[in-house]
């Protein structure tokens, strides 16, 4: 695939993030867990429990401004070493996923999560973002893919080393449509420019609109 085409197929993108967190992100971007560690400088088995091992509830990382984690219910160790191919690790693909900054390329992936048992009753700041700006800006760092990587449930579909594939190795078919529609658009460490993306920023609950938060 190459970035035009996947510009034009799924023209915005979409990050769900905690309520409130908007403020948070102009100032530090939009960061993996590998970053906001860095960022707040936690290292050892502190740092090891929050990379590379399953967080069954999000967390809290630093004091002034802090940034949340997101939990990992849909991972546990368990199910996802039924699912990972290639020797990799449960530890190895949490660290993997934790260095990594994920969003929808289809809105109605976002708005199953929103609705999610666990998420429906909950307000999130939903970031609308501009795919092509994000990819004029950072396309070298894109990885495509084209399934739920941190779900379990109902399946744990399998998952490895080719799970992710850069904008250029995607699979097409010969009209350049993508023989697997994707579904997570997926950038490297953090988007420390990403106000420069976004074309909206929703408060919601589930499927409804709350408010409508300025830039």
């Amino acid at each position: 695939m190459d970035v035009e085409a996947l510009a034009r197929r799924y023209p915005r993108l979409f990050h769900m993030a905690e309520r409130g967190t908007w403020q948070s992100i102009k100032t530090h971007g939009l960061l993996s867990t590998t970053a906001v560690l860095d960022l707040h400088q936690i290292e050892g088995k502190e740092r090891s429990k929050l990379e590379n091992q399953h967080r069954a509830e999000k967390v809290a990382v630093g004091d002034e401004m802090q940034i949340i984690l997101r939990d990992q219910k849909p991972m546990a160790p368990n199910r996802l070493a039924m699912a990972l191919q290639d020797n990799i690790s449960p530890a190895e693909w949490y660290e993997l996923i934790n260095g990594r900054v994920f969003m929808w390329a289809q809105e109605e992936r976002l708005l199953g999560l929103l609705k999610a048992r666990h998420y429906r009753v909950l307000e999130h700041d939903v970031l609308t973002i501009d795919t092509a700006s994000l990819l004029n800006s950072h396309a070298q760092a894109v990885w495509l893919c084209p399934m739920n990587s941190g779900n379990t449930f109902p399946i744990p579909h399998r998952r490895g080393k080719d799970t992710f594939q850069r904008i250029s190795d995607y699979p097409v078919s010969k009209s350049g449509s993508p023989k697997k529609e994707v579904v997570e658009v997926v950038v490297d460490y953090s988007i420390p420019d990403i106000e420069d993306h976004v074309l909206e920023i929703r408060r919601m609950r589930g499927d409804a609109v709350l408010e409508l938060l300025d830039k």
